[in-house]
C-alpha cells in the first residue's frame, strides 16, 4: 500500500499544479525554469484564487516540495540555469485522466463534475459526466489515502462540488457557503498573499534574532573559561 502523502501548504499546492499541467500542455519547455513556474503561479486565466507570488515565495514552496519528495530540480547539460519538476507521479499511482483532475482542482479549487469534464480536455478527454464522476470516485476512496471529496451541495445549486485533499481535511462548510460567496479582487488576493508572506518572514526574523543571541551567550561563556 501507497505511503500517505505529507500535507501541502496553499502556496505548494500552486506550485505543484503548475508543474503538473505545464508537464502535459507545454512539454517542450518544462522543466520549467524559476521564473517560468512563477509566472505559471500568477496567470490570469485558468486560476483561482489568482495570485501574485514573487519568486522568493515560489522558492520557499519548491524548498517545501523538495523535502516532501514531490518536486526536484534538473540540471541538464544544456541548461545553465536550475530548473524544477514535479514528483507526483512517483508518489502517487495515477491514470493520466486522475492527474488531470487533481491538476484543474489544485489550480481552480472545488468544482463540479461538468467544470470538470470540460476544464481537463488538455489532460485526457473524458466521454461522459458519468466517466468523471467515476474517476472521482476512485480518487475519493482509495485506502492509502482519499485524494478528493465532494462537497454537500449549497442552497440554490443544482450540482455538488468536488475538492482535493492534498492540505488535509477541508471545513466543508465553509466551502460549500463559499460556492455563492463574491469573488475576491485580484488586487485583495496580492494584498492577502504579501501579508502572508510578511508573517512568514517576520516570523523567520525573529527566530534567527533568538538564535544568534543564543550564540552570542555561548560565546561569552566559552570566552569566559579562556579568560
Amino acid at each position: 500500500m501507497e505511503a500517505p502523502l505529507p500535507l501541502l501548504t496553499a502556496h505548494e499546492v500552486r506550485i505543484l499544479g503548475c508543474l503538473v499541467e505545464k508537464a502535459v500542455t507545454t512539454p517542450d519547455y518544462y522543466p520549467l525554469t524559476l521564473n517560468s513556474l512563477t509566472l505559471a503561479c500568477n496567470q490570469q486565466s485558468n486560476r483561482d484564487p489568482v495570485v501574485a507570488f514573487e519568486e522568493t515565495t515560489v522558492v520557499r514552496a519548491l524548498d517545501g516540495l523538495r523535502e516532501k519528495r514531490l518536486a526536484s530540480v534538473f540540471t541538464g547539460a544544456e541548461s545553465r540555469v536550475s530548473k524544477y519538476k514535479h514528483s507526483l507521479n512517483d508518489a502517487v499511482l495515477l491514470t493520466p485522466a486522475e492527474v488531470g483532475l487533481l491538476c484543474v482542482l489544485m489550480l481552480r479549487g472545488p468544482q463540479t463534475l461538468a467544470e470538470l469534464r470540460t476544464r481537463t480536455e488538455r489532460f485526457q478527454p473524458f466521454e461522459s459526466l458519468a466517466e468523471v464522476e467515476e474517476a472521482m470516485q476512485i480518487l475519493a476512496s482509495r485506502p492509502s489515502q482519499p485524494l478528493v471529496v465532494k462537497l454537500p451541495r449549497p442552497p440554490g445549486t443544482k450540482e455538488p462540488r468536488y475538492a482535493h485533499l492534498f492540505s488535509g481535511p477541508l471545513d466543508v462548510a465553509a466551502l460549500s457557503s463559499s460556492a455563492t460567496a463574491t469573488t475576491a479582487e485580484p488586487a485583495t488576493l496580492a494584498v492577502r498573499a504579501e501579508n502572508e508572506r510578511l508573517a512568514q518572514l517576520e516570523s523567520a526574523t525573529a527566530a534567527l534574532r533568538a538564535e544568534l543571541a543564543d550564540l552570542r551567550q555561548q560565546f561569552a561563556e566559552f570566552r569566559k573559561q579562556f579568560e
